[in-house]
């Protein structure tokens, strides 16, 4: 029972085989293909996935051609989907592609992006406006290494532990569908007190008996996982509640691309603006505005500025500057969120064209982010997770 004044937050992360994040991994493996042979194209694709059918579709402008239905059969071969037993196979499935050009009406206000970000002039790069109205959140805090909240830390490292016993064969009999939850109680000032409860939920062979589940799982993910002064005797761990999980994947549910956002982000933590990442190239502000936002409040945060840190940015279509910059640091602030609004409007340029440029988004990196979160992805070195500008905040705000 949590101590008086104590809280309970709750997040949740889900493994490369859930549905939602098959359909993720398959509209960003595509965007990194397109990327790799044309920076400058425009790409918004989504996939849909259900028994035995793949449906890629969407919008790309490109100078260039990619295998589609190749791309998607890979993904799911590569995470594990290749048998009967698995309850999909990348190699049988039928794969659909319905593709149109991107709306001009769109493109009017972006296609000036489709020139090398770097050789741009001011000028240039204030002519290039965003590629829909919207607004994103960045947020970073105190309580992990990697400056993200600890409950989808958390469960993030245990999906992607999960995932990682099943293809090194610890524990052979899992397939790639699969679920992980925490729960952190939070003492009176905030801070990570202990680990409450736990939630995997993973596919398995049929053969496996629920009691042999628990037991592995238990030892093999969850314990590994938790951070050792976090745990105490009444921590409280379900493994397959509901008894047996065997059909899974996308015959067990469909999957539709950008429907993980909470889990792509902060684990709900953090407000949310709405817009998916995965398929979108970064013309995009839902994508690379949020990478942008989740780099300010990163650095604000490094730099001790503040010990937690949400930002927002809103844009209006095909206008370059945002039309809002919001900063909170929830009262953890080591001056006031006035001055650090204007200190981030003097340190980082937040025109989508100079975001491209400065975070060099025209890559192909897309697809490593498409499962166990876009942000805190510190052994992945992405460029929105670099604290390179703290001192030049630091500077700002005196």
């Amino acid at each position: 029972m949590k101590e008086k004044n104590h809280y309970l937050f709750t997040s949740e992360s889900v493994t490369e085989g859930h549905p939602d994040k098959v359909c993720d991994q398959i509209s960003d493996a595509v965007l990194d293909a397109i990327l790799e042979k044309d920076p400058g194209a425009h790409v918004a694709c989504e996939t849909t996935v259900t028994t035995g059918y793949v449906s890629v579709m969407g919008e790309i402008t490109a100078d260039c051609y990619v295998d589609i239905p190749k791309i998607a059969r890979d993904v799911i071969i590569g995470i594990g989907y290749n048998s009967h037993e698995a309850s999909f196979d990348g190699n049988t499935c039928a794969v659909v592609t319905s593709i149109d050009e991107q709306s001009p009406d769109i493109a009017m206000g972006v296609n000036q992006s489709n020139e090398v970000q770097n050789g741009l002039s001011d000028n240039e790069i204030d002519m290039i406006g965003a590629g829909d109205q919207g607004m994103m959140f960045g947020f970073a805090c105190d309580e992990t290494e990697e400056l993200m909240p600890l409950p989808i830390s958390l469960a993030h490292k245990m999906a992607k532990r999960l995932t990682e016993v099943r293809k090194n064969g610890t524990i052979p009999y899992l397939q790639p569908d699969g679920k992980t939850q925490v729960t952190v109680e939070y003492d009176e000032n905030g801070t990570p007190f202990r680990v409450d409860t736990v939630v995997v939920s993973t596919q398995h062979s049929a053969s496996a008996t629920l009691e042999q589940i628990r037991t592995d799982v238990i030892a093999q993910v969850v314990m590994p996982t938790l951070p050792s002064h976090l745990v105490d005797d009444d921590l409280k761990i379900f493994v397959n509640p509901t008894g047996r999980f065997v059909i899974g994947g996308p015959q067990g549910d469909s999957g539709l691309t950008g429907r993980k956002i909470i889990v792509d982000t902060y684990g709900g933590y953090s407000r949310h603006g709405g817009g998916a990442f995965s398929g979108k190239d970064p013309t995009k502000v839902d994508r690379s505005g949020s990478y942008m936002a989740r780099y300010i409040a990163k650095n604000i945060v490094a730099a001790g500025l503040a010990g937690k840190c949400e930002i927002q940015i809103a844009y209006a279509i095909g206008v370059a500057h945002p039309v809002s910059i919001f900063v909170d640091t929830f009262g953890t602030g080591k001056v006031s969120d006035s001055v650090l609004s204007e200190a981030v409007g003097k340190v980082f340029d937040l025109r989508p064209a100079a975001i491209i440029r400065d975070l060099d988004l025209r890559r192909p990196i897309y697809r490593q982010v498409a499962a166990y979160g876009h942000m805190g992805r510190t052994d992945l070195n992405v460029p929105w997770e670099k604290t390179d500008k703290t001192q030049e905040l630091m500077a700002a705000v005196k």
